[in-house]
């Protein structure tokens, strides 16, 4: 009789067993679940960085979020009292929609823990869908920490938001579909929390087309697998403090490290300034939301090392609230210097102001918000200081600005922002 077949058990024999028809029969799974995103074309993204740019808009997803594809898909193979037990998981936010909304049409209780700095968007829209939400600590290992307290205590079946080989089967179904809208892809940017994106990703794509490049992105903040790629182990960040708070991972996943080392052909980290920005053109140019880790793809495009290829930049969530994306907006803006602030002290006598304001005039400076304030001169009770933020074009403007203020007398002016 034949010797039976060992099951896989250790990272790289998981890689190693796992096919195309794994893939296949996780996309399968989802018929009828997800929305298959159409690839939009990007002008814009496309001159910036001598590309043919499409965006894969997962931010369009159900959830708002592409993590529905794995958590679907882990959740509908349970067994019958595994489903009577129920789930649990952590997450910073849209693996947590995409548990609660898998969980809520397989009649399944989800518990779901997040970080107790979780944007309240993203914990309202996951008690939307019937699931039990834990605020727990500061950071995604914190409330993974106490989530695996409530496991053991309670007997919940676990749903890792990343180091789980159906849920990054299930995440891998973007890459499907991208290669059937686009079968002349060259390369294929995708973001990086704790790989479980990347990594179906990267081998959906190769096991398909292995000509195709995967390139991962992190924020230079929270670059946790291109860490733990460069020291071919799994290393624990000091901090993973981001904008891109979906990405705010301190430890790569062994699973998913395996995965990546295999298919990944490399890593782009990307600033906190170029994640704001990109959020910027996104909505100025395509009018579409998305939140810090959704855009990280679209950001790293400057940097890519080729030219002339057809690239899909995948925008993987656009879960963020209103007060956050203003921050962030108004942030991108001062980057760009399309806001502008200044204080200068000015003699306090009539006209001092008016001079002001028809310098800011004359150079076409749109003026937002001013106080003229006398309390705040310490040293002098003959002068005012007068605090200005004005919209302007860009850096240079800015500069057109202070030589035309100091041009005309006023020699002590301080940029703000």
């Amino acid at each position: 009789m034949p010797e039976e077949k060992k099951a896989a058990s250790t990272p790289e024999e998981i890689v190693e067993a796992t096919t195309i028809a794994d893939i296949y029969r996780a996309a399968k799974q989802l018929e009828g679940i997800t929305v298959k995103t159409e690839l939009i074309h990007s002008d814009f993204f496309s001159e910036t960085c001598g590309n043919e740019v499409y965006i894969k808009p997962e931010n369009l997803q159900h959830t708002g979020a592409f993590k529905l594809r794995g958590a679907y898909n882990r959740i509908s193979q349970l067994s019958d009292e595994e489903k009577k037990r129920g789930v649990i998981t952590a997450s910073a936010g849209n693996h947590a929609q995409g548990v609660a909304f898998a969980a809520q049409k397989l009649g399944v209780k989800a518990v779901i823990c997040m970080p107790a700095t979780t944007p309240i968007l993203k914990v309202e829209a996951t008690r939307s869908y019937g699931a039990e939400v834990v605020l727990h600590g500061d950071s995604f290992d914190d409330a993974y920490a106490h989530s695996l307290t409530l496991q053991k205590k309670h007997g919940y079946v676990y749903i890792h938001p990343f180091n789980d080989r159906e849920v990054l089967l299930g995440q891998g179904t973007t890459a499907l579909e991208i290669i059937d809208a686009l079968k002349d892809v060259d390369a294929i940017l995708v973001p990086i929390g704790g790989g479980g994106f990347a990594s179906g990703v990267a081998l959906a794509t190769k096991l398909v087309n292995p000509g195709v490049k995967v390139i991962g992105v992190e924020p230079e903040n929270a670059a946790c697998m291109k860490a733990a790629l460069d020291k071919s182990k799994i290393v624990t960040l000091k901090s993973s403090d981001t904008v891109a708070d979906g990405c705010a991972v301190k430890t790569a996943g062994d699973l998913t490290f395996a995965f990546c080392r295999k298919y990944l052909d490399e890593i782009i980290t990307v600033s906190e300034m170029e994640i704001m920005s990109s959020l910027l053109s996104l909505i100025e140019k395509h009018k579409l939301i998305a939140e810090g880790a959704g855009v990280l793809s679209l950001a790293a495009l400057p940097k890519l090392p080729f030219h002339g290829k057809k690239v899909v930049a995948i925008v993987s969530g656009g879960n963020i609230d209103i007060s956050t994306i203003s921050a962030l907006i108004n942030k991108a803006l001062i980057a760009r210097g399309r806001e502008f602030c200044f204080s200068v002290q000015l003699p306090d006598k009539p006209g001092q102001l008016l001079k002001v304001s028809q310098i800011l005039a004359d150079e076409n400076a749109n003026v937002i918000k001013l106080d003229h304030n006398q309390a705040k001169v310490t040293d002098s009770f003959k002068k005012v200081i007068l605090e200005v933020t004005v919209e302007t074009h860009n850096q240079e403007h800015i500069q057109r600005i202070l030589k035309a203020l100091e041009k005309n007398g006023f020699h002590d002016v301080e940029q703000i922002y």
